[in-house]
């Protein structure tokens, strides 16, 4: 036998089921009865053997329609239609047994009527009800026939069939409002999972960190970007002191005063955050939303809008100066091939010698535009020093004595080779025009901590006035007269462009330049 579908969803069933088991309760409970007490307790008062038949008819069709039940066949209007009907029988024979309307059996079947109208949610209840009002009209008149029941008791009937069609369209009436209260609860819930998944995707995509706290400090959510910017994941439930004491220091004096000491939080080396604290309330729940926005990334935007305007003012000065700048020392040189005098000669060298200053001026300017084509990879950073040495070594023409290097193999980086190449020439050219010269005047040095690898460059020279500190790496700042002032400039752009940091160490002798390189992670690339 094949089975026939259903467009109806399992609550259906189960409710039909639940329905099949109050008929089963009903039926066993009038068996016992009549099986037990008999007649005493005013059931089957007309007639026993009636009253005992139906009850048994009553249980076995109960128990085969679980048959039907548990196949979903026939389907599920035709067997809800089939209980009905089987109640409004079997209930009405009970109570024609039982006396006619005054046993008040036929009151049970208000119960059958107000199950199916919730369970079938249609009009199909109204039917139902007509059945009913229908079946016991034909039995109060048989009993009027036949067992000269009271013609008078027409009313208490009319009144019962009056009780079937208000059941029945009430049960109506709730079932429609239960259908639409589910069909908004169902969008609701839609709602609210589309806002969820939303609420998930902009966490997950934030390029600012954001943590959730609530009352207690415990973190009830965090974004990847938080994880990356703390260098640690928190698992939902654990302590915001526990995890990230810095940052509670921060949210305990927040709480307290509703200010932070600094808008700005050193969280790593080269990591900075600024701090902002929003406060939510959901029902009794309070809770706080942290949110760290990385400085890094609002300096990299900030420098993007420096090197466009930067761009168009390199260009505009390639075109303008280096052209007229050309002919200049051109001429000038063409003029010193002329029988001069020493006056004439001396005066044509200097016009020569700062043409040649502002090219290089020129040239160090339109080298900045370099810093937004990053081509990071990652390689062993001593081996690549090594080589750097040499070239350095040939093209200063220094003895291998001058220049040291200290560390091991594997100390692996991310950084565009060229622009690492550029920064070693401007840091240890530094270092050499304020060094001695001597065997291990020149010192590059390897270390590692904290997964990061750090670089020093140190020179035996004079060092650094603490005057002149801050200002090194401004642009056009220099202290002699042959420089540009651009070098560590370009240099601290390069290595901000790499996600790395360029620093000047303070030490008791000499001067002290520091690389720290960012962290590599697994695509190759450096964290912030």
């Amino acid at each position: 036998m094949e089975l026939i579908s259903e467009p109806h969803p399992v609550d259906f069933w189960r409710s039909l089921r639940y329905f099949n088991l109050y008929r089963l309760a009903l039926s066993g409970l009038f068996v016992t009865i009549s099986g037990v007490f008999g007649s005493s307790l005013s059931l089957g008062t007309r007639n026993w053997s009636v009253f005992f038949t139906a009850s048994c008819l009553y249980a076995v069709v109960v128990l085969l329609s679980f048959i039907a039940l548990h196949w979903r066949w026939p389907r599920f209007t035709w067997q809800l239609a089939a209980y009905v009907s089987c109640d409004i029988v079997g209930l009405s024979m009970l109570s024609y047994a039982s006396g006619g309307i005054q046993s008040n059996i036929g009151l049970l079947l208000m119960v059958s009527l107000a199950s199916a109208g919730l369970i079938s949610r249609g009009k199909i209840t109204l039917f139902f009800a007509s059945l009913a009002s229908i079946a016991a009209l034909l039995e109060h008149s048989y009993d009027v026939l036949y067992d000269d029941a009271p013609v008078a008791l027409y009313i208490q009937v009319g009144l019962l069939c009056v009780a079937y069609f208000a059941v029945a369209w009430m049960a109506h009436t709730l079932a429609k409002y239960a259908i639409d209260s589910q069909q908004l609860a169902q969008r609701r819930g839609q709602d609210l999972a589309s806002l969820s998944e939303a609420n998930r995707l902009v966490m997950r995509d934030m390029q600012d960190g954001v943590l959730v706290v609530d009352e207690g400090g415990g973190i009830m959510q965090m974004n990847p970007a938080a994880a990356r910017m703390l260098r640690c994941s928190a698992l939902p439930g654990s302590l915001l002191a526990e995890n990230f004491p810095l940052l509670f220091g921060q949210y305990a004096l927040w709480k307290r005063t509703g200010t932070v000491n600094h808008n700005t939080l050193q969280l790593d080396v080269g990591m900075q955050a600024r701090l902002r604290f929003v406060a939510f309330e959901r029902g009794a729940a309070y809770g706080v939303v942290v949110f760290l926005e990385d400085m890094q990334r609002v300096r990299a935007e900030a420098q993007q809008i420096k090197l466009a305007a930067m761009g168009r003012l390199t260009a505009s000065i390639a075109h303008e100066v280096r052209n007229p700048l050309s002919a200049i020392s051109y001429a000038t040189e063409l003029m010193l091939e002329d029988q001069v005098d020493t006056q004439q000669q001396r005066l044509l060298q200097i016009v020569l010698e700062n043409t040649q200053r502002i090219n290089r001026i020129v040239i160090d300017v339109m080298q900045l535009n370099r810093r937004d084509r990053v081509v990071p990879e990652v390689f062993d950073l001593y081996s690549m020093l090594r080589t750097f040495i040499e070239e350095f070594n040939l093209t200063e023409r220094l003895a291998t004595e001058v220049v040291a290097l200290y560390g091991t193999e594997g100390s692996m980086v991310s950084f565009d080779r060229g622009h690492l190449r550029q920064v070693l020439w401007n840091v240890c050219g530094n270092a050499l025009r304020y060094g001695n010269k001597m065997p291990g005047s020149l010192i590059l040095s390897l270390q590692s901590e904290k997964n990061r690898v750090m670089l020093a460059v140190q020179d035996d020279g004079p060092g650094v006035s603490s005057e002149h500190q801050g200002r090194l790496f401004e642009p056009f700042f220099t202290t002699a007269t042959e420089g540009t002032g651009l070098g560590l400039y370009i240099a601290k752009e390069l290595c901000e462009a790499n996600g790395a940091l360029l620093e000047y160490c303070v030490r008791q002798a000499g001067a002290c330049f520091r690389i720290t390189f960012g962290e590599i992670d697994h695509n190759g690339k450096n964290y912030a």
